[in-house]
Order: C-alpha cells, then sequence, then structure tokens
C-alpha cells in the first residue's frame, strides 16, 4: 500500500469523527422549526422540547425557592439597622422642613430637644413595625407570586436562536475541544482499522 492509501483512511476516519461530534452539537438547536422530510418532522433537541424543559426547570426552581428562608432574611433585625441613617435622615429632614410648609404654626413650637425626641420615638415604632410589615408582605406576595409559572413562562418565552448565540460564545473553546477529540476518536479508529488489515493481508 502506499502512503496516501494509509493517510486516506486515516483523514477520513478523523473527519467522520469530527464531523459526527460537529452535528450532534448542532442538532441540539437546529432546525429551530420542525422541518418535514419524508413524512417526519425533525426539530432541533432544543426547540423541539422547550416547553417540557421549562415546566422541569420551573418546578426545580420553586421546590429550591423558599419564601420562608425570604421571611427570615428581610424581617431579619439587622437589615432595619442598615436602613436606620437613611431613616434618621428623611425623618429629620420632615420635622427640620417639610413640617414648615405643611404646619407652620406647628413648626415654630418643635425645638431641637423635642425633634430628638420625636425622632427616637419614630424610629422605635418603626423598629417594632418593620419585620409585621415584612412578614405581611412576604404573605401577599406568597398569594400573588407563582414561582414555577413565573420561570416557565421566561423560559418558553427565551429564543433558542439566542440561547444557540450564547452558548456557543460562553462554551466556544470547550465545543472545539469536543469535535477535536471527535476527530481524535476517529483517527484512532482509522488506524486501529489499518493495522488489523494490514495484520489480517500479510
Amino acid at each position: 500500500m502506499t502512503l496516501l492509501q494509509y493517510l486516506l483512511p486515516l483523514l477520513l476516519s478523523a473527519f467522520t469523527g469530527w464531523f459526527v461530534i460537529w452535528l450532534l452539537i448542532k442538532i441540539l438547536f437546529r432546525p429551530h422549526k420542525p422541518l418535514g422530510i419524508a413524512g417526519f418532522n425533525i426539530q432541533g433537541v432544543l426547540p423541539a422540547n422547550q416547553q417540557l424543559i421549562a415546566q422541569k426547570i420551573g418546578k426545580m426552581v420553586s421546590a429550591a425557592f423558599s419564601l420562608d428562608t425570604l421571611k427570615q432574611k428581610i424581617t431579619d433585625p439587622e437589615n432595619f439597622n442598615k436602613l436606620k441613617p437613611e431613616i434618621e435622615e428623611h425623618i429629620d429632614s420632615f420635622l427640620r422642613e417639610r413640617l414648615k410648609v405643611t404646619f407652620p404654626m406647628l413648626s415654630m413650637l418643635i425645638g431641637d430637644k423635642t425633634i430628638t425626641q420625636l425622632k427616637t420615638a419614630f424610629l422605635t415604632e418603626l423598629e417594632t413595625l418593620f419585620p409585621a410589615l415584612m412578614n405581611s408582605y412576604v404573605a401577599n406576595l406568597e398569594k400573588d407570586l407563582d414561582i414555577e409559572k413565573l420561570v416557565s413562562e421566561k423560559i418558553s418565552g427565551f429564543s433558542t436562536i439566542q440561547a444557540e448565540k450564547l452558548i456557543y460564545l460562553s462554551a466556544k473553546k470547550q465545543l472545539i475541544q469536543v469535535q477535536l477529540m471527535g476527530a481524535g476518536i476517529g483517527l484512532l479508529i482509522g488506524l486501529i482499522h489499518i493495522l488489523i488489515n494490514a495484520q489480517l493481508f500479510t
């Protein structure tokens, strides 16, 4: 056998290995819309199963996302302490400036000492009220918010063309490596085939 007779099967095997992997990656996304061929509807794996995938992810996120955890987080007193300086600033601004416009006569009777006392009273009341308000907010949120439906609708409405572009951009290196691995496997199979043939015909 000539060198070309050895090389051609190897190159063909390598190309076949690469092409099979390349085709499998493409089949994940394409065709985007059902394509009728010989009485069969052919469509990419992800576009064909987008609704089902959306439902499954919706259920998974809904099961993993706990509103009880959210309630614990937002009713944590530490959250109020983080907001306290800003709240105090707003109360101070209201008592010293806006009160003069709204109730001019009343503002004349309020001095710095009274303003400080009022601020302290308001902040103490708000600190007590804050967890109750947040609990009420989460309770209403729980009634109105269907996480499973929301996630499912978002994924169902997401363009598979955009998803394809996103995956190709974010995993370009890995996809190339997989295709090269396919070419390497094809090359190895071709080499084994040549060696077996060489043994058989010697």
